[in-house]
């Protein structure tokens, strides 16, 4: 009994902590695409002006909820430091904070069915969760190094080695863990990153230029540099960290052999993406950059489709057809039972679940006939059931269930 309370607790914390983490993040990633719009939409002032002459860099007026607004840009500051000034920085850490908190509850908890399969690497929980720790030090470590260095300076040489090193990782992260525990750990990376840009550059240099005026300085253009450096890379890191985040329900992806090739011709795909409306927003209009994301995303779909399940032997010649068919699902509800139903039950036995995941329940036959696309879909064509395969389930097994769904699953 205690230990269904602690799996039912946890999903109630789950939802709550996944809720919180979609919210906050729908406010930051907002937050990040209106000012990266802003930036590269607004106009200069007419030279000689009154705006021009207050040092005012840019402006636009713009119509939304009923009113009309006209957000103003100055070149470095204004002369005089406002009362009220707005800051954009809880949105960032909610985001982290939450979805840190996700790793713990989703996978930390839980590791062995989460992140490690055998088949990959025979680890102990805690290796596992060290190396999704590392993960994460590592990849800020780097990321900020190689922005601080020389190579700082050249943005188009500096994004082709972070995407990378973002592969690597990826592909290092595929012989240790889990395909979905590998994904994840990589958006976690690069979620990260983001939020030190925020939490190391972008606010401390916001500071900076506050406290200059404050002291009545005049403020080093270099801090606001740096910061619209980072900030920009935040916004092409952006699509690809929102695939992850729902990459979770997709085991096509992460489960194929090479996820890691997969993960990253899917995030170039994002990147392309991003820099089409980028641009568009400076009044460039090139539609070769979302045809190549379309592109990508087309061919990793049709290299990465499943391929016919395995062939079994056929039944006794000497049965009747309903005798066969009967015989095949005794086979089949023997395997779901052994290899499926200790989680997809109405009381899960399996540790960690307190209800049934995705509510798919294959306690009696009509709910395993009713669920056959699924279960033939995720355990025999993806392999991506059950979790990590901890229940073993072997391939002849898998290939009697897709003999069984071909056969009209009956």
């Amino acid at each position: 009994m205690e230990a269904f309370l602690l799996a039912y607790g946890t999903e109630w914390l789950n939802l709550i902590v996944r809720w919180l983490h979609l919210i906050t993040g729908i406010a930051w990633i907002g937050a990040s695409f209106y000012f990266v719009w802003l930036d590269n939409t607004i106009r200069p002032p007419k030279p000689g002006s009154e705006l021009a002459n207050k040092g005012v860099s840019g402006e636009l007026w713009a119509v939304h909820g009923g009113g009309f607004y006209n957000p103003q840009k100055y070149l470095i500051a204004p002369k005089e430091l406002p009362e009220e000034l707005h800051w954009f920085k809880w949105e960032a850490y909610a985001t982290w904070l939450s979805g840190f908190a996700m790793l713990f509850i989703v996978y930390y908890f839980n590791a062995s069915p989460m992140m490690i399969d055998k088949s990959v690497a025979d680890l102990t929980s805690w290796q596992a969760i060290g190396i999704g720790l590392g993960t994460l030090l590592v990849g800020w470590t780097v990321y900020d190094l190689l922005c601080r260095s020389p190579l700082g300076k050249r943005e188009g040489l500096l994004g082709i080695i972070m995407f990378v090193f973002i592969v690597a990782a990826a592909f290092v992260l595929s012989k240790f863990l889990s395909g979905r525990a590998a994904y994840i750990h990589v958006g976690a990376m690069i979620g990260t990153m983001m939020v030190g840009n925020v939490l190391m550059l972008i606010i401390p240099g916001q500071r900076k230029l506050v406290e200059a005026m404050q002291q009545g300085k005049s403020p080093d253009p270099v801090h606001g540099q740096k910061a619209k450096q980072r900030s920009v890379h935040n916004n092409y890191f952006t699509l690809p960290v929102l695939f992850i985040m729902i990459s979770n329900h997709y085991a096509m992806t992460y489960n194929h052999e090479y996820n890691w090739l997969v993960l990253a011709v899917i995030m170039a795909a994002g990147v392309l993406i991003r820099h089409f409306f980028n641009l568009r927003h400076k009044g460039i209009t090139n539609w070769a950059y979302p045809a190549a994301g379309v592109t990508l995303l087309l061919a990793v779909a049709i290299a990465i489709a499943p391929k016919p399940p395995a062939k079994v032997a056929a039944s006794d010649p000497a049965l009747s057809a309903a005798e066969a068919e009967a015989a095949q699902f005794t086979k089949v509800q023997g395997i779901i039972q052994q290899r499926c139903a200790s989680c997809h039950a109405a009381a899960p036995t399996q540790p960690g679940f307190a209800t049934a995941p995705a509510g798919i329940k294959l306690d009696t036959p009509e709910q395993i006939k009713q669920n056959a696309v699924k279960v033939n879909m995720q355990a025999v064509q993806l392999k991506a059931m059950p979790i990590g395969n901890m229940t073993q389930m072997t391939e002849e097994e898998r290939a009697i269930v897709g003999a069984w769904f071909q056969a009209g699953a009956k």
